[in-house]
């Protein structure tokens, strides 16, 4: 029943009304024309400046110094900091590497929805514009991958329920440096159209494991409504060798149900329709219930995978959201913890 509510809406909406290509082009355009200044405005310099290396062994830049412990290399000794402390003090080392970073983007049919401020699109464009702009630099290489819907199938004379939908469409953009090439990608992934039928967050996050890439960052932008039997085996898979980031995108209404009577809905992944009798009390305190079982059913699966788990909200404003998370791992890096 989450499921189902949660992928579905009739309520009108502005800058929702149409859905023709054209329109969702022009609106996911302008959406990024406004995210260059905020983003650049709010997360400059957050995630700059140099970066403890990904993959195994020593760097060769001069880092910070701290006391000696036993088993330490004395090559590394940090003469100078010991002769003005008297305590034994050895000099850290940075590596200095190129990162590339990789975007999987869930655009399924269930992100085609929103009640708050924004659409669960807009907020998927918008965190992978933030999470571009803060790898980008340096010659850091980006590249994603992008999954959408399937066809849905017509109906046959005399079935009550459609086929099962075909399945989704993924598409790779390759991994490319620099600020040029990094907004081409944005802007192919905002042109990426929303297919009826049911996406597969699975197949989408097993793209990144193959072919096999060296240590560096996935982020997968998704709302994770598929059940997480799909997707939990390719991500702990991912997680071996990458730094995983999950962003769980959110819209209020499939967490809890207004009071508004009877209230038809279809769902854009299967093409059902069902009528909801809103005014009930016991249904939405079960809805809401089963809708907070089933969050808390991502958030751990998210967890044993080891992925870091960001949520953005379409009725908050998911930049403050998105800084305070930059704030809290930078915060977390620097007190030796690694979540």
């Amino acid at each position: 029943m989450a499921r189902a509510a949660a992928v579905t809406s009739t309520t009108p909406r502005p800058g929702n009304r149409d859905s023709t290509p054209d329109s969702v082009t022009n609106r996911s355009g302008a959406v990024l024309s406004r995210l260059q200044l905020l983003v650049t405005r709010k997360l400059d310099g957050l995630l700059q400046g140099d970066y403890a290396g990904l993959l195994p062994g020593p760097g060769s830049e001069a880092g910070e110094s701290r006391e000696y412990r036993p088993g330490d290399d004395v090559r590394r000794m940090d003469w100078p900091v010991t002769a003005r402390t008297t305590t034994l003090h050895v000099r850290r080392t940075v590596a200095d590497r190129e990162l590339e970073t990789w975007l999987a983007v869930d655009l399924s049919a269930s992100l085609d929805f929103g009640t708050g401020r924004w659409l669960k699109r807009d907020v998927v464009i918008a965190a992978a514009a933030a999470v571009t702009h803060l790898t980008v630099r340096g010659g850091n290489r980006i590249g994603a991958v992008v999954g959408s819907g399937g066809d849905l199938p017509a109906r046959k004379r005399g079935r009550a329920a459609p086929a099962p939908a075909a399945p989704g469409r993924l598409v790779r953009l390759p991994a490319r440096s620099g600020r040029r090439e990094a907004q081409g990608m944005l802007r192919a992934i905002a042109a990426t159209e929303i297919r009826p039928g049911r996406g597969d967050l699975g197949a989408l996050i097993d793209m990144l494991n193959r072919p096999p890439r060296r240590r560096g960052v996935a982020v997968i932008i998704s709302d994770f409504l598929a059940p997480p039997a799909q997707w939990t085996r390719p991500l702990r898979k991912l997680r071996v060798r990458h730094d995983v980031l999950a962003i769980e995108v959110v819209d209020p209404r499939e967490l809890e149900l207004p009071d508004v009577g009877v209230l038809p809905v279809v769902d854009p992944e299967t093409g059902e329709l069902h009528e909801v009798q809103t005014a009930d009390p016991s249904l939405r305190h079960r809805y809401a219930a089963a809708a907070a079982a089933q969050r808390a059913e991502i958030s751990a699966a998210l967890r044993a995978a080891g992925a870091g788990h960001l949520r953005l909200r379409t009725d908050r404003d998911w930049l403050l959201d998105m800084v305070r998370f930059v704030a809290a791992q930078r915060h977390a890096r620097t007190r030796g913890t690694t979540r």
